[in-house]
């Protein structure tokens, strides 16, 4: 194998078809991604739980099963990390908190069972901010997550640590969970792929409010056709989940090439005024619209009224925390972050009337954005209105000069889509000139999550950025750059042009 292609860097349908091939050996391609944890999650702090010897037992069940021709699954012989809040049987599951650092779930959540019935291989778990609140990961119990590409900074989250694994090389592909941005922000600040599906598409059990459409499942990887190969396992309804879509999830498992001309793409730097966007952002992703516009697609400045979005979002948020963790405050409110405590208690003072309003604004809300998505395809803007930010802040107390008035409020153009029950998809799209990535998000209609999906392959084919990892130049806490052989080793690769 070429120094040029490392195993850990192939992509999960090109591991998938050589392991199937038997050009492969799933424990060869377990080995390889455990030797990369161990060389690379050091300084990075992404993986916090590995299970080494299980995975390299189940690595050699799976090269048995091949070797007497018994049928595989997708994800055959493929290592997946899962996010620290799904829980994992016999795996440590801790959410980032202190007070479940001794969890040991008995039984699998849906989206590991169906990724683990494909045939994947566990390796361990990512870290998450604790209880998954907030797009920066760091936690009490395991420190912060860095970004790989500057470890000064933050890697996003909630599935902070997902992103950043996919983006060394620690596992191809990673599970993840999305209320206002968890999948899209780590993906856009790590220069990989994070896609928020439609509410049902992804199936969630158990679930304390199944009924709720505000907080997804997802898939996360390093290029947008393998996001659409984890899709194509996790998706599909269950009768435990009373928002599952029937569309099976074998409709996403194709290709995604698609004719894009004559496409309508909405380009909203901004959300029409409503975001503010740090100005290297809006620099980087000047250039989208004419990318587009080179496809062969209609391009216009356009973005749907989002008027109310921003009740929608926060009124149902404050309802989940205070349900999922209410009790925590008459117990454990010293032992949990300041900020996670002010959502909750905004949860305890919602009264009847707040639920009715926004439930009447999110009916109004996504009635608009259906008619705007009878006049667009799509519509593209910045899945993050900052680049990755430095480690020691919990968010960006300002965006381009306007003051940010408390730790939701920097993430508005990814929390302001999630109200919208849009499917949305963040893809690199380029990088500062610090060497910063920075997300493209695309938007389709409701329950359009092919089309973004399409889409996204058009715009990532393109442009290349996601080839780009951080293999040289990783700046180290102190301000150093790691050399050619230093953790992160010497392979990486620039984007064709």
């Amino acid at each position: 194998m070429s120094p040029e292609a490392p195993l850990v860097h192939l992509t999960a349908r090109e591991l998938a078809v050589r392991i199937r091939a038997r050009e492969l050996s799933a424990r060869e391609v377990v080995q390889a991604h455990l030797e990369r944890i161990e060389q690379a999650n050091g300084p990075v702090n992404a993986v916090v739980t590995v299970v080494a010897e299980r995975a390299l037992d189940e690595a050699r069940t799976a090269d048995e099963a091949a070797a007497h021709g018994e049928p595989l699954g997708p994800l055959h012989g493929l290592p997946v990390a899962h996010k620290d809040t799904h829980d994992t049987h016999g795996i440590r599951t801790t959410y980032g908190t202190p007070l479940l650092a001794d969890n040991v779930p008995n039984r699998d959540e849906l989206i590991v069972e169906r990724i683990r019935a494909a045939g994947a291989i566990t390796i361990g778990k990512t870290n998450v901010p604790e209880f998954a609140a907030g797009s920066h990961t760091v936690n009490p119990l395991f420190g912060a997550t860095r970004n790989p590409y500057d470890l000064r900074r933050s890697a996003g989250g909630s599935s902070g640590g997902a992103a950043a694994a996919l983006a060394c090389g620690m596992h191809p592909l990673a599970d993840g969970s999305d209320m206002g941005g968890s999948l899209r922000n780590p993906a856009s600040f790590c220069n990989v792929v994070g896609l928020r599906p439609s509410p049902g598409r992804v199936p969630s059990w158990p679930e304390t409010a199944p009924w709720s459409t505000m907080t997804v499942q997802g898939p996360m990887a390093r290029t947008v056709a393998d996001a659409a190969l984890l899709l194509s396992v996790v998706a599909g309804p269950d009768p435990r989940s009373p928002i599952a879509l029937e569309t099976p999830g074998s409709a996403f498992g194709g290709s995604l090439e698609r004719d894009v001309r004559g496409l309508r793409i909405a380009w909203s730097p901004d959300l029409g005024g409503a975001v503010p966007v740090d100005r290297e952002v809006r620099d980087v992703l000047a250039p989208a619209a004419t990318v587009f516009a080179d496809l062969g697609c209609t391009v216009e400045e356009a973005c749907p009224d989002l008027s109310g979005a921003d009740e929608v979002f926060r009124t149902f948020r404050a309802w989940q925390f205070h349900l999922a963790l209410g009790g925590l405050l008459k117990t454990e409110e010293k032992r949990i972050k300041n900020s996670l405590v002010r959502n909750i208690r905004q949860g305890a003072i919602l009264t009847g009337v707040d639920l009715e309003r926004a439930t009447v604004l999110h009916g109004q809300l996504f009635h608009r954005v259906r008619e705007f998505f009878e006049r667009y395809d799509a519509l593209v803007l910045p899945t993050s209105q900052v680049p990755p930010f430095l480690l020691d802040l919990e968010y960006p107390d300002k965006v381009d000069g306007v003051s940010m008035a408390d730790y939701l409020d920097w993430m508005r153009s990814a929390y302001l889509v999630s109200a919208t029950g849009s499917p949305a998809l963040s893809v690199p799209a380029g990088f500062t000139p610090g060497g910063l990535p920075v997300g493209l998000q695309i938007v389709g209609p409701h329950r359009g999550d092919l089309r973004v999906l399409q889409i996204g392959h058009a715009f990532e084919q393109a442009t290349r950025h996601g080839e780009r990892r951080p293999e040289r130049g990783v700046k180290r806490p102190d301000g150093r750059v790691l050399g050619r052989h230093e953790p992160f080793g010497a392979s990486g690769q620039e984007p064709r042009r």
